[in-house]
């Protein structure tokens, strides 16, 4: 068969479009937190065989209606999560974006021309012609996806976008446990300034009667003795400024979060509430589906599978198909006129040859993200169980050790009031007096931060088991 001129073109370019068809499709993977994570445990180390479910109103479990009500519009009024839900929906609005490359184009047209043309004539005459054109039409371009290449990228806009989901509903939740952890740093001052405040008049009291004692000259009257209890004293007015330096740091805290100017103007909570009993941990594996950074790391790997696929599609053939109809005239009144009507269909097809290396290194610079984004995942992934367990050991022995301490405080106080009564009929000394109430002052203050620690040990329980609470999902 003889090959007609320019035909050399065209066969080549044939071979380079159906040459490997079927490895040309971006790979279809799942991209999934459970491929990710091998060895996941039955159940939690600490409890033995994980139980199905998890607390979803953990808020409601302090019953704290304040509380409540200050979350609620903190969801509402902070200005860090409304940013992070703005970012959210910026991803959605790329996401729609990038599926747009799939349709196909469609603009229209409208196009005038006026030309003017000089002749020179012998010796010095010119003669001219003057020319006009007008035209309108509709241009419409599609580019058909055969490799998958605008469907990947369109696909990993989308899991990004469900990323960005999952990292609203992740500082979602972390506002809400800074906010409870604030709200009982708050709390915790208040029982504070009042244990601080009964220490100062209670330490008064020894002071006038060390006082009384070193002035009649009697047994546990001595002066070094008056200086220290006048020194505890000064320890007690010193702790309770501490405190309530602390509260007021802690109210302004609160302020910040919900979005108020910290002007210390909300009510103030009295003390700490109870805690409240253990939630249930759940089964292992359901932390993959719970926890959103775990899941939104699922996302961000699937979607740097897809950027790779869409990078190896790129280096493949494009097709265009580029059609035009229209008009085109010398008289702008025939403009519309269908008289005058033009049409043209065009194909084309594109292969790249020659970019210096352009297109194989974007496809192994996406090769790379693919498995950074697998290593975070896997990170993510231990990070989130290493959490549990923490919280779930802690809560353990802050438990015993809430328990201890309570005994503690209780004998300390005992002693304190007996030593009281034996100072004052002459049985001990000031130095037993003052040893007694200071043992009564920091069991107090310990069992106290004690149990604020243990809260905010269930709030890390409770944000690490991926649980969460009833309040309006976007502000």
């Amino acid at each position: 068969m003889k090959i007609k001129k320019g035909q050399y073109l065209i066969i080549p370019a044939m071979g380079f479009i159906f040459v490997g068809v079927m490895a040309c499709s971006p790979a279809t993977d799942q991209f999934s937190a459970r491929s990710a994570a091998k060895g996941i445990p039955a159940g939690w180390s600490t409890g033995g065989l994980g139980m199905a479910g998890v607390d979803y109103d953990w808020i409601a479990r302090f019953k704290d209606p304040q509380l409540m009500a200050l979350v609620a519009e903190a969801m509402k009024r902070n200005p860090d999560l409304k940013a992070t839900a703005e970012r959210v929906r910026r991803a959605e609005a790329v996401a729609r974006l990038s599926g747009a490359e799939k349709k196909p184009q469609l603009n229209a047209q409208v196009n005038s021309l006026q030309q003017k043309q000089r002749f020179p004539g012998f010796p010095i005459k010119l003669g001219s012609n003057n020319a006009e054109a007008y035209g309108a039409s509709l241009d419409v371009n599609w580019e058909p996806d055969l490799w998958g290449r605008l469907r990947a990228s369109q696909a990993a806009a989308a899991a990004e976008s469900m990323a960005f989901a999952e990292d609203y509903r992740s500082a979602r939740a972390s506002l809400a446990g800074q906010l409870a952890k604030a709200w009982f740093a708050l709390g915790e001052a208040a029982e504070q300034v009042i244990l601080a405040e009964a220490a100062v008049g209670v330490r008064v009291k020894t002071v006038a009667s060390v006082q009384e004692r070193f002035a009649a000259a009697l047994e546990g009257g001595l002066a070094s003795q008056l200086r220290l209890a006048e020194t505890d004293l000064a320890s007690s007015r010193a702790s309770l400024a501490l405190w309530e330096s602390e509260r007021a740091r802690a109210l302004r805290q609160v302020e910040l979060l919900i979005g108020r100017f910290p002007e210390g103007n909300i009510p103030q909570p009295h003390g700490l509430p109870g805690a409240p009993s253990v939630p249930p941990a759940g089964l292992p594996s359901e932390l993959l589906k719970r926890r959103p950074d775990i899941v939104a790391a699922e996302r961000r790997y699937e979607a740097a599978g897809l950027r790779r696929g869409a990078a190896r599609a790129a280096r493949y053939p494009s097709f265009s198909l580029t059609g035009r109809s229209g008009t085109s005239t010398s008289a702008f009144e025939d403009v519309l006129d269908r008289g005058f009507g033009i049409w043209s269909l065009a194909g084309s097809v594109a292969q790249p040859l020659f970019a210096g290396g352009r297109l194989k290194e974007e496809e192994r610079i996406a090769g790379h993200d693919e498995v950074i984004a697998l290593q975070e995942l896997q990170g993510t992934i231990l990070r989130a169980f290493a959490e549990v367990e923490q919280a779930l050991v802690a809560e353990e022995f802050y438990a015993r050790r809430e328990a201890a301490v309570l005994e503690s405080a209780t004998s300390a106080r005992k002693a304190a009031e007996a030593s009281i009564l034996d100072f004052a009929d002459g049985a001990v000394d000031a130095l037993t007096l003052l040893a007694a109430q200071d043992r009564q002052v920091q069991t107090a203050f310990q069992l106290v931060s004690l149990r604020r620690m243990r809260l905010e040990n269930r709030i890390n329980l409770h944000l690490a088991l991926g649980g969460d609470f009833q309040t309006q999902v976007l502000p």
